[in-house]
């Protein structure tokens, strides 16, 4: 990308009402942030920074049994099995509907496909986040106001 073409980008960027604007073409990589606070971002350079989260003994899980539920189920991630909820989009993750209520689940609360578990904000938009299975939660793969990728496990679900 030439360097009149960012600049021509940069332009349009500061008179749009976007917030954001993630560009990558090959390896060229542009991120523009009007927002208060920047994206976390991992480069080659950076030692890894990942938080394992705590193991959790699961409950009694029940194994998919028609063909069409395992055909369904996800790749578990290595440390665990069962099926996995990811954020659908990048925000802030909120586990509880406001301050003072209580989460919406919790390690060993069964959940039911279109349930709420969860919260994400990205631009001062609330999208609640259902889960795509029925189970029990058997992680929590995130802490309350986490800042979340997309594509991140949120919840594991056995």
């Amino acid at each position: 990308m030439e360097i009149n073409e960012v600049k021509e980008l940069l332009n349009q960027f500061n008179d749009s009402k976007l917030t954001e604007f993630d560009l990558r073409e090959g390896s060229f990589e542009l991120y523009m942030n009007k927002n208060q606070t920047n994206r976390q971002t991992v480069t080659a350079s950076q030692p890894e920074q990942s938080v394992e989260p705590a193991p959790v003994t699961p409950m009694t899980t029940a194994a998919p049994t028609s063909e069409s539920e395992k055909a369904q189920a996800p790749v578990a991630a290595a440390n665990g099995e069962g099926q996995v909820i990811t954020s659908p989009i990048v925000g802030i993750v909120y586990l509880k509907p406001s301050p003072e209520q209580d989460v919406y689940k919790s390690v060993g609360d069964t959940v039911k496909q279109g349930e709420t578990v969860c919260i994400i904000e990205a631009m001062k938009l609330l999208n609640e986040i259902t889960s795509d299975f029925d189970g029990t939660i058997t992680e929590i793969l995130v802490e309350n106001e986490d800042v979340v990728e997309y594509g991140q496990p949120l919840f594991r679900i056995s």
